[in-house]
């Protein structure tokens, strides 16, 4: 089998020639620090995975009555960006801090109640870079499949406003002003399915990834999940399905209590099976195998390497913990072993042994 056939039958809950194995995404410092700079495809090519390519390029449409103005300030590892929006009814700012790993946000966008209405009312639907998907598509080829997200800064709706308000924020305000929450998802829903409407049809995308760890059950409650989580990423769901594309939900985080939210979700795989050392909720073999009874039946798996603590071991902690992987969530197929989340200072040879030992395990 190709890389691309071995992958595409765990998505479908077939069994492969053999374990397919990969990484969650490659990030550009560990590329620049461990792998010469190459690109992500040549990496994975490099050190023996199934390539699972993200590609994501989207341009942020013009609007005289949404315009953004940015300001930067920047010391040795660390920059700050301050974003100014500028709209007919009022101004909105918000502040994000990067070093060399990540980026993140310091002050949200959304500080108001009445903030999600200039956000409805006046923001632009951002504009997918379909070319270049298709360009990264041909060159990926058979060596793996191509992956994309959602707009916004996370693919669900309840991940996005938690990164708009504030996670604590949010969660307070689905008790104290629930319909103000329902109604901030909303806007949300309605501009993502516009982006995916616009974007996203007649692409060959292999998954497009939804969900974030904001809804991971390690940060809210199964109940604020199935009443503020569901029936938004049904909806989103439902909309991708109809164009022919299929859905990994990630949840990087404790996943345990909402198992059957997931399958109700109707994704096709779930992602990322985090360990309880990396902020999961499993933390046995026992737990791994009430993941695989409750998801197996009906969807994918993706995940389940510490990439923190087991990658940083010797080979032979690798090749044990890849056949455990196997036995637990892939013996009888539909699994991909992979990373749980990024990974900064894994050596190119530790992610060489990760492959190997993973080719070794065959059906």
């Amino acid at each position: 089998m190709t890389p691309k056939e071995r992958m595409m039958a765990a998505v479908h809950r077939e069994k492969p020639d053999r374990l397919p194995v990969t990484i969650h995404q490659w990030q550009q410092y560990h590329l620049d620090k461990y792998m010469n700079g190459m690109s992500d495809l040549d990496a994975n090519r490099a050190v023996g995975l199934d390539a699972s390519i993200t590609f994501f390029r989207v341009e942020e449409a013009q609007s005289p009555d949404w315009r953004v103005e940015t300001a930067q300030s920047s010391r040795p590892g660390y920059l700050e960006r301050r974003f100014t929006i500028t709209t007919p009814e009022g101004t909105l700012t918000t502040l994000e801090g990067s070093n060399a790993m990540t980026t993140w946000v310091i002050e949200h966008l959304v500080k108001r109640p009445e903030d999600i209405h200039l956000l409805a009312k006046y923001r632009p639907i951002p504009r997918f870079d379909r070319r270049g998907s298709l360009n990264a598509h041909e060159e990926l080829g058979d060596d793996g499949i191509l992956r994309t997200f959602l707009c916004g800064k996370q693919g669900g709706c309840w991940q996005d406003a938690c990164e708009l308000f504030g996670v604590e924020n949010l969660i307070m305000a689905s008790f104290d002003d629930p319909a103000w929450v329902h109604e901030f998802l909303g806007i949300l829903l309605e501009q993502k399915l516009r982006y995916i409407e616009d974007n996203l049809k007649g692409l060959p995308l292999d998954l497009v990834e939804t969900g974030g760890g904001a809804a991971s059950n390690t940060v809210i409650s199964p109940a604020i999940h199935r009443d503020f989580c569901l029936p938004y990423d049904r909806a989103l769901h439902d909309a991708l399905h109809a164009m022919g594309h299929k859905v990994v939900y990630h949840t990087c985080g404790g996943m345990m209590k909402i198992l059957d939210l997931i399958v109700a979700n109707g994704c096709d795989a779930s992602e990322t099976l985090s360990p309880g050392a990396l902020g999961g909720d499993i933390f046995t073999d026992a737990d791994a195998l009430i993941v695989k009874a409750a998801l197996q039946p009906h969807v994918a798996m993706i995940g389940g390497m510490d990439q923190v603590n087991i990658l940083s071991k010797t080979a032979d902690d690798i090749r044990k913990e890849v056949r455990r992987l196997f036995e637990l969530y892939g013996s009888s197929g539909g699994y991909i072993c992979s990373t749980s989340d990024h990974f900064f200072d894994t050596s190119r040879e530790s992610l060489a042994l990760f492959a190997q030992a993973a080719r070794d395990c065959r059906y």
